[in-house]
């Protein structure tokens, strides 16, 4: 039984799904700061734009320094 694709019904959107937009049929995603259209991946990714992203990293706490680990070898290797 193989299906038509010309013959198949059009799939709905599901309920409460955003409505595409015509850049590629991609839902508009915006800030979550500040409501503006977001257009590179990683802002997509983060849901902030580059601007707001800056923002938060000054109120970020800095990443703890690397150190090396002391560890004993394993018996037998």
């Amino acid at each position: 039984m193989s299906a038509d694709p010309e013959s198949a019904p059009e799939a709905e959107p599901l309920p409460g799904s955003p409505e595409p937009s015509g850049e590629g049929g991609r839902p508009r995603v915006t800030c979550r700061m500040c409501g503006r259209p977001l257009r590179d991946r990683q802002a997509r990714l983060w849901g902030l734009g580059v601007e707001c992203r800056e923002k938060l990293a000054v109120r970020t706490a800095p990443a703890p320094g690397r150190r090396e680990v002391e560890q004993e070898a394993l018996p037998g290797l």
